[in-house]
């Protein structure tokens, strides 16, 4: 994974992923996104309880490296020729297959946004937990105003977090709003002072670390595939994973340090 592309860290118990195309407000183009899933990989180990995604520089991400878009793609199309479909569709097929295996690890991921969040940067941000904005941020969905829509999970993951009178005004006006409107719809957790959204990032992602890890990751796994299930079903999935938690030792630990009034020391098993 070539280091200019992100910036990667472990902090005790965080761990970081910085856009780091600073110069190009962290536009987003088929390197970076091949590797975010690397970056997983690395970083998914048990000493490490949650994930902060931010940015380097002035945005969090200006959305797609249009660069990429035509060149890497196949969208430009070859000399004369139309555009090469079957090529773009895969990297399409690619770019949601990297944001997915983000939404997927069994730990926290905390967005911390600031400055430009669009397109495929909120698509991005949309793939995380919870997202904490500084103000003065601005957040949307402009694919619209070039002819094109939302085609990483945008699409579905706004309507998932806003609704869909709300997913369908952002999408289809490509209006750019701000921190707090974006707060009020619940587009993001948290609007805190411009320069404080990495600070408010760690301070969330320590409040989740602090839990046993495994019921952490479970309780987002039956969110995130239970949600749009029947409620029976929906409820089976907690029935499962709760008996399997029953087996842990983390459980043990915590009914003991419950009950002798103490802080538990979760292993992650």
């Amino acid at each position: 994974m070539a280091e200019e592309i992100l910036k990667i860290r472990i902090e005790g118990e965080l761990a970081y992923i910085g856009l780091n195309r600073p110069e190009k407000r962290n536009a987003i183009n088929q390197a970076m996104l091949r590797a975010i899933p690397q970056a997983l990989d690395e970083l998914d180990r048990p000493e490490v309880r949650a994930i902060i995604i931010y940015g380097e520089g002035q945005a969090f991400s200006a959305g797609i490296d249009f660069t990429s878009l035509t060149n890497d793609t196949g969208a430009q199309g070859a000399s004369g020729g139309g555009p090469d479909m079957q090529r773009f569709r895969r990297f399409v097929h690619e770019s949601q297959a990297s944001l997915n295996r983000l939404e997927s690890i069994e730990k926290p991921v905390i967005g911390a946004l600031h400055g430009f969040v669009g397109g495929l940067g909120l698509e991005l941000a949309l793939a995380c937990d919870a997202r904490i904005a500084a103000a003065g941020s601005r957040l949307g969905m402009p694919e619209v105003r070039i002819g094109l829509v939302p085609d990483v999970g945008g699409t579905t993951r706004l309507t998932r977090t806003v609704g869909y009178a709300r997913a369908k005004e952002l999408i289809m006006t490509a209006r750019m709003i701000g921190a707090e409107d974006a707060e009020r719809m619940g587009l993001v957790n948290r609007v805190v002072a411009d320069g404080a959204h990495i600070a408010a990032a760690e301070e969330l992602a320590r409040e989740m670390a602090r839990n046993a890890p495994i019921a952490v990751g479970l309780a987002k796994r039956i969110i995130d595939q239970g949600y749009g299930l029947d409620k029976m079903t929906f409820q089976e999935l907690e029935v499962l994973a709760q008996s399997s938690l029953l087996m842990t030792e983390d459980f043990r630990e915590g009914a003991s340090a419950l009950a002798q009034r103490r802080d538990p020391r979760f292993k992650g098993r």
